[in-house]
């Protein structure tokens, strides 16, 4: 019986997932090495669809699914499982009238947590920027993805060991070891893993995503694309932009039901808006009007 606490989502094909021979070909590839035995790491930039990635390969296995979030504030009960509250049992024995025998018997309750329960019946594990836990938390994962086996508590008053599940399977998700936040991952677990590098989308999928996500046209979908595509070539960003502006500028626009050749100005101060957010973490003044004015100019060059 899987606890309460645990929660666990049921394997389905993602209805806006955008099937380009570029994703068609990293899901291959993907599934190949997780045939094989082997978990599977997407490391790369944020927006590049790393997690989006890992919940559709996951749909391809047909297991139910745990994810876990990377998280600071993770030691390795989080992950594992602890004692949560109490049980409590008491016994009054009335046999013999005159006599009233007590016994009173308090026990720690323990609680699987997500990774025990995916190990135990075989789920897919899905962990989402393992790097943000510090490494000493993910320590219990060395032996689970080598030996198959995990170490337990004395706590949980069962085996000291578990045999991990035939059919369990484990994907990674990461950003850059330079971003706020991310630690770096011990080379022993990187070791255990196969890492599939995630960059940009190609000039055919973004457009894609774009007008699934958006549902413009396929021509105001490629005009957006343009736009950010050239402001991210231009090497004048902080941080450079990526289809995540593309979905936000597209269903911006879509939900004010307009396309481009009716948006007029709005279009242009949209633009301006979403890019200089997105490629900037201090927003000063003076990077806000060089983005307005390089997205101005590239605006003026796309849309016409």
């Amino acid at each position: 019986m899987i606890d309460e606490m645990t929660t666990v989502l049921e394997p389905s094909p993602m209805p806006d997932f955008v099937e380009t021979k570029f994703t068609k070909s990293i899901t291959q590839r993907a599934l190949s090495y997780i045939k094989a035995g082997f978990p599977v790491h997407f490391r790369g930039i944020s927006g590049s669809g790393k997690t989006t990635l890992a919940m559709h390969i996951a749909s391809k296995i047909k297991r139910p699914v745990v994810m876990i979030h990377g998280d600071e504030e993770f030691t390795t009960s989080d992950l594992v499982g602890g004692e949560y509250g109490y049980r409590f049992r008491k016994v009054v024995d009335r046999f013999v009238s005159r006599v009233s025998k007590t016994e009173e018997d308090m026990t720690k309750h323990w609680v699987d947590n997500r990774l025990t329960v995916a190990c135990k019946y075989g789920f897919t594990l899905i962990y989402d920027e393992f790097t943000r836990s510090r490494p000493e938390a993910n320590n219990i994962l060395l032996s689970i993805l080598q030996e198959k086996i995990m170490d337990l508590p004395v706590g949980r008053g069962e085996q000291p060991y578990l045999s991990v599940h035939p059919d369990f399977t484990a994907i990674f998700t990461s950003n850059p070891e330079e971003y706020a936040g991310v630690h770096r991952s011990q080379d022993a677990l990187r070791d255990r893993m196969i890492t599939i590098d995630m960059d940009y989308f190609d000039y055919e999928t973004e457009i894609a995503i774009t007008k699934a996500k958006s549902k413009l046209s396929r021509r105001d979908s490629e005009t957006i694309v343009n736009i950010v595509r050239e402001l991210r070539e231009s090497g004048k960003c902080e941080f450079a932009p990526t289809v995540r502006a593309c979905i936000m500028i597209g269903k911006t626009l879509s939900g004010q039901q307009l396309t481009l050749a009716q948006s007029n100005g709005v279009f242009t101060q949209m633009c301006q808006d979403i890019l200089s957010s997105e490629t900037s973490r201090v927003g000063s003044k003076t990077n806000q009007n060089r983005i307005k004015t390089l997205v101005g100019e590239i605006v003026t060059k796309h849309y016409k």
